[in-house]
């Protein structure tokens, strides 16, 4: 707003524009932080889902006993090498 346009209001009304102002300016930074936590809130619960052990371990069962068993065959494999004569 322009200084020789707020020369001619009188306080009352310019007190009045000020109060609405600071009170349009309370209700944004309040609907900010509202939306703000809400997201906090989703992020938190989408981190807590990918980094649940179990639930990635229901999901991939049968991935990950398979690797088991090629590593426990690999290691089985290994070790009898050890003990035997060629």
């Amino acid at each position: 707003m322009n200084i020789s346009m707020t020369g001619n209001l009188p306080p009352e009304e310019l007190e009045h524009r000020a109060s609405d102002q600071r009170r349009r300016l309370h209700n944004s930074v309040s609907e900010l932080r509202s939306s703000l936590n809400g997201l906090k809130d989703s992020v938190e619960e989408n981190v807590r889902e990918r980094l649940d052990i179990n639930r990635f371990a229901r999901k991939r069962m049968w991935r990950l006993a398979a690797v088991a068993s090629v590593l426990a065959l690999m290691a089985g494999h290994g070790l009898a090498g050890m003990f035997t004569r060629r």
